[in-house]
């Protein structure tokens, strides 16, 4: 049978394993959630020239935020933003808006949206790839 004191080292090698685990695992945690959703009628591969109407999403998982809504920054590489619609407050916390792409094609054969927001917190980023042809 093992005694007290081995018992008590061998839970606490463990607990300083698990601790030391925890600190060293890389966590992608943000301020905000940012997530993307194709509107109306999903295709597997858009050609150059086809319209894709985009929801984005943000929501806010500190509450409260510094950075104004409006400072979001989006990148579209294999297309270009048309248009956008003001932000919309659907509830507490998460904002929405549409956004109008056109695609302009590249030779990756993704057109790759995201998103992101600066803040003295963490931020936020999003993403969505979308298949279009490729252009040699």
């Amino acid at each position: 049978m093992l005694s007290k004191n081995k018992i008590f080292k061998y839970l606490f090698l463990t607990f300083i394993s698990f601790f030391t685990l925890f600190l060293t695992t890389k966590q992608n945690v943000y301020s905000c959630e940012i997530e993307f959703e194709i509107l109306g009628e999903k295709k597997e591969t858009y050609k150059s020239g086809d319209v894709i109407i985009i929801k984005v999403k943000v929501i806010y998982t500190h509450r409260v935020c510094s950075e104004a809504i409006k400072n979001t920054k989006f990148n579209a590489n294999g297309g270009k933003i048309l248009k956008a619609t003001k932000w919309k407050e659907t509830s507490t916390n998460i904002w929405e808006r549409k956004l109008k792409l056109e695609v302009n094609g590249n030779k990756d054969g993704k057109l790759n949206l995201n998103a992101v927001r600066t803040c003295d917190k963490t931020g936020g980023f999003g993403s969505i790839d979308i298949g279009i042809e490729k252009i040699e």
